[in-house]
């Protein structure tokens, strides 16, 4: 059976389930979740999407991504696909939502509301080979540094949310997560700029 996902309004109320792809391929507004986790170093795991995904395939992005089932709670879905894709599972809070449109392909739109999630762990880390190619831990300032450098590397999403995430994550584990130096803070970009995506930062 296909995957369905859950179309919502700009508010995120539900207006109707679609099919993963269709939603995807007719970028229908639809709700999904990112999950950033910290180690006590304070550096970021990455994962780079295999290969073969239907979409932003061996581009790099945050510890996993995906959508929640209809009827699944969002922090349930972050926790089931964090063991699925990652190996294993972490205390996640809330950090906030925000919205996004990106034309991936002439035959690939992702419209995202996103729920972004945020933890700390030690985890050790036993990735699915079917969706995750590799994977690494980062610091803030070089990981900011390689996608101003780099964009192309990165997903969309990714790109569009780090910069607040980083400073979320600052606030949040502040003995953990450095703030950003005045370089890296220099080398941040706007992808709301690019005439394929437009982002809205939400609660």
């Amino acid at each position: 059976m296909s995957a369905e996902v859950v179309l919502v309004n700009a508010q995120d109320e539900p207006v109707g389930v679609a099919d993963k792809l269709e939603a995807h391929e007719q970028g229908w507004l639809h709700r999904a979740f990112s999950v950033f986790v910290f180690d006590p170093k304070g550096r970021l795991l990455l994962q780079q999407r295999n290969v073969n995904k239907y979409h932003s395939g061996a581009l790099w992005s945050n510890t996993c991504c995906s959508h929640p089932r209809p009827g699944e709670a969002v922090e349930d879905a972050a926790q089931r696909r964090l063991h699925e894709e990652m190996g294993f599972q972490c205390p996640l809070d809330d950090a906030f939502t925000f919205t996004y449109r990106a034309v991936l392909s002439d035959t690939m739109i992702e419209h995202e509301y996103d729920h972004v999630l945020i933890g700390q762990a030690t985890p050790t880390v036993r990735p699915n080979a079917d969706e995750v190619q590799d994977w690494r831990w980062m610091a803030p300032n070089e990981l900011m540094a390689d996608v101003a450098a780099h964009p192309e590397h990165y997903t969309a999403w990714f790109r569009m949310a780090i910069g607040r995430v980083l400073a979320h994550a600052h606030e949040q584990y502040p003995a953990v997560v450095p703030a950003l130096d005045e370089a890296a803070q220099r080398s941040g970009f706007d992808s709301a700029t690019d005439d394929t995506m437009t982002s809205s930062l939400m609660s």
